[in-house]
């Protein structure tokens, strides 16, 4: 799921492949302010089979061909294709990435991701939760409220071990700087980066970030959000086989 914090990885990203400092946090955050609000739902939608097409590619088509698929609709996502293999491949938008998220409206962000059987089956209601109250008009605050109740009470399940998610799309746009996106698979687990100890280091394609960031508002508010943490490991391939190569 596009659920990457920016900072976290846009900083990652440089000391890993050593980019020049134009790339940092203040730069890639420049444009934050652009999308202060949600947007007409017309510019986050696209025609349906735009839209297939481009969840398809987060993974190779030996996962993609067989997997269900989700389309954004007016009132949220939909199943457009009905797969056989539990994997799901939609295309997440901003709000996907967490709860606070500077960039949420942003209507260029584009997340392609294949998430696997147990990232469906545990991953995806949060965000089909999240896309629910966005289009609702809901605030931010009330989502993580909202959120922290269900998973007090039940309503969303636990992290399943090995949820995982793919995303080797080259039509993703989840960075607001170039390269905008990078193939990797990110990986959701309760483990910290203190005890991952490879995490996040120069040189070392593994980053950890929490799953949800709720920095912007009053935390007393969330108590309850599972400390569910991001491994996003990068590959040097995209879905359809080609190297990755940073420019």
């Amino acid at each position: 799921m596009m659920k990457l914090h920016i900072k976290i990885v846009v900083a990652a990203i440089v000391s890993f492949f050593g980019m020049s400092s134009a790339l940092s946090h203040s730069s890639a955050l420049a444009a934050d302010k652009a999308y202060p609000r949600m947007q007409p739902l017309a510019a986050y939608l696209m025609p349906k089979a735009a839209e297939i097409a481009l969840a398809r590619s987060a993974a190779p088509a030996s996962i993609s061909k067989d997997a269900t698929v989700l389309v954004l609709g007016h009132h949220g996502y939909v199943t457009a294709v009905k797969g056989s293999n539990g994997f799901v491949c939609m295309v997440e938008r901003g709000w996907a990435i967490a709860i606070d998220f500077s960039l949420e409206y942003d209507p260029h962000l584009r997340g392609v991701d294949c998430l696997n059987p147990p990232a469906a089956r545990s991953i995806l209601p949060v965000e089909m939760k999240m896309t629910d109250m966005v289009l609702a008009g809901r605030s931010q605050a009330s989502i993580a409220a909202a959120i922290s109740l269900d998973y007090k009470d039940g309503r969303l399940p636990p992290v399943e071990p090995g949820a995982a998610g793919i995303m080797m799309s080259k039509g993703s746009y989840i960075i607001n700087q170039p390269p905008h996106n990078f193939p990797h698979v990110m990986f959701f687990t309760m483990m910290s980066a203190k005890r991952f100890a490879a995490a996040n280091l120069p040189g070392v394609p593994v980053f950890l970030s929490p799953y949800f960031f709720v920095d912007g508002f009053d935390r007393t508010a969330v108590d309850g959000l599972p400390a569910i943490q991001l491994m996003d490991v990068v590959v040097f391939q995209w879905s359809d086989g080609t190297p990755f190569v940073l420019r």
